[in-house]
C-alpha cells in the first residue's frame, strides 16, 4: 500500500491524545500568551506526517478542543500547518 494513494476518508496516525500540546500552541499563537511559543511539541508529533495527514490530525484536535468557540477553523487549521512547516493540502475541508 502506497503512502501517496489518496484516501477518500483520510485518517490520523498519531493519537489524538498526544496532540492536545497543538491546542496549547494554537492559544499561544492566537494572542494568549505574548512572545515566541514553543512549537517542539506539537510540530514534532506531526514532523513525519504528509500534509494532508497532517491537516485531518490538527483538524480532529481543533475541532474537538474549540467546541462552542467561533473561530475560522480553515484559518486556524492553516496557522498551525505553516507554524509546522506543513501546507494546507489543496481541497482538504475540516468539518
Amino acid at each position: 500500500m502506497s503512502r501517496n494513494t489518496p484516501s477518500t476518508n483520510p485518517t490520523c496516525p498519531r493519537d489524538a491524545l498526544q496532540l492536545g500540546v497543538c491546542v496549547n500552541l494554537l492559544e499561544n499563537l492566537l494572542g494568549i500568551v505574548i512572545g515566541n511559543p514553543p512549537t517542539q511539541p506539537c510540530c514534532s508529533l506531526i514532523a513525519g506526517l504528509v500534509d494532508l495527514e497532517a491537516a485531518v490530525c490538527l483538524c480532529t484536535v481543533i475541532r474537538a478542543s474549540l467546541l462552542g468557540i467561533n473561530l475560522n477553523i480553515p484559518l486556524t487549521l492553516s496557522l498551525l500547518l505553516n507554524v509546522c512547516g506543513k501546507n494546507y493540502p489543496s481541497g482538504f475541508v475540516c468539518n
